[in-house]
């Protein structure tokens, strides 16, 4: 099958990760991929990993929004007569260009496939999920127009379709992860860092990530020298939190390119922490499950249903520094309550959340909608 995959390469995030973790394995399983994306067009070339590459151009490109040139949907549309792919599967990166792509597609008889992924607190207990809920209703009765819409959770589909999403539009495929390359295993990290136990936060420094609150609660909680809080990425925040969280049990690693180093870590920690006000279903929760890490997060998006059920400590998104406060010292008295929950962690990752399995539901979703396109054209082409 040939799939034109329409999505971002650049700012790194997580839609990056999942255009390129699901294409890779795409290409892998035989099909043929174009990737279509917000670059210069100096930049657009044969892929290292095999597919093609189309570039389209742009005037401004953030984590958080792109915004395409006035030409850039003629020239999508262009581009996709020439293809003439069997489906379009676009990961949406809040742009213009998504409300135009299912006249685009439609028009050309091309089914269109997309992946909603921002983040989103269900129960709007604060700016930043008031902010994502408005996202969600922007995008609502555009979202109708697509054949397929792929969301990561239960949660994220009944939200959708509360909205006026039809619910027989939607298909729920969460985020997969890769469990032969994440998975428990030796890690030195600890040695390294001179650390007896060591809990991690891996993602953004920004307002919605409610990093500030850890930090206060790791402060308050009084871990002691030993007992180390390493702090994996970068952001708008970064400067000022390192200004003000300069302690010396505070370890700053930054952005960490390594695939590697950042298994590695995730490896040798006893416990991951995640306190967002919003998500989306965090696949940096979901690797630090399949390495065997016990895993506390906040309910925001589809979190609290992935560590539902013992899988995980969920915390609510209000004060979550004095519920830091609380746990951190339990868990340091406790080892044996974060290897239990590291277990039931991988557990829970081995039986929803695997790469392989995720790809065969899309595979599914793909052949449903490209089969009745493929004959209606064919039947056009004898007449």
């Amino acid at each position: 099958m040939h799939i034109v995959w329409l999505g971002k390469k650049t700012p790194f995030c997580g839609n990056v990760t999942y255009g390129r973790e699901i294409t890779n394995l795409l290409l892998d399983r035989g099909h043929r991929v174009t990737f279509i994306h917000f670059a210069q067009p100096e930049a657009a070339a044969e892929d290292q990993f095999g597919y093609e590459e189309v570039s389209l151009p742009f005037i401004f490109k953030s984590q958080i929004l792109t915004i395409p040139t006035l030409g850039s949907a003629k020239l999508l549309a262009e581009t996709l007569q020439k293809l003439k792919p069997d489906l379009v599967h676009a990961s949406l990166i809040l742009s213009p260009l998504d409300l135009k792509l299912p006249e685009i597609c439609h028009s050309l008889g091309i089914p269109l496939v997309a992946t909603f992924h921002p983040a989103f607190d269900r129960k709007r207990r604060n700016l930043s999920s008031s902010t994502q809920h408005f996202a969600y209703q922007v995008y609502a009765p555009r979202l109708a127009n697509y054949d397929k819409v792929i969301v990561f959770s239960k949660i994220q589909r009944n939200l959708l379709t509360k909205l006026g999403v039809p619910a027989e539009r939607i298909a729920v495929i969460p985020n997969g992860v890769e469990i032969s390359r994440y998975a428990p295993g030796p890690s030195s990290i600890k040695q390294q860092l001179n650390a007896r136990q060591l809990y991690v936060y891996q993602g953004r420094l920004a307002i919605e990530k409610n990093v500030e609150s850890l930090l206060k609660g790791w402060k308050s909680a009084e871990m002691g020298s030993h007992n180390k809080l390493v702090i994996v990425g970068s952001g708008p925040l970064e400067a000022s939190l390192k200004t003000f969280y300069s302690e010396d049990n505070i370890i700053w690693l930054g952005f960490v390119a390594s695939e590697e180093r950042r298994i590695e870590i995730l490896r040798g920690a006893d416990c991951f922490i995640l306190p967002s006000l919003v998500e989306g279903l965090s696949l940096s929760l979901l690797e630090a499950m399949a390495c065997g890490t016990a895993c506390v997060a906040t309910d925001a998006g589809a979190d609290g249903e992935v560590l539902d059920q013992g899988a995980g400590v969920i915390l609510s998104t209000q004060k979550v520094s004095s519920q830091m406060k609380t746990l951190l010292p339990l868990f340091r008295e406790h080892p044996e309550i974060t290897a239990l929950l590291g277990q039931k962690a991988r557990a829970r990752v081995l039986e929803r959340y695997t790469l392989s399995k995720n790809i065969i539901l899309l595979e599914q979703l793909y052949d449903r909608l490209a089969t009745p396109a493929r004959s209606a054209y064919s039947m056009s082409q004898g007449a």
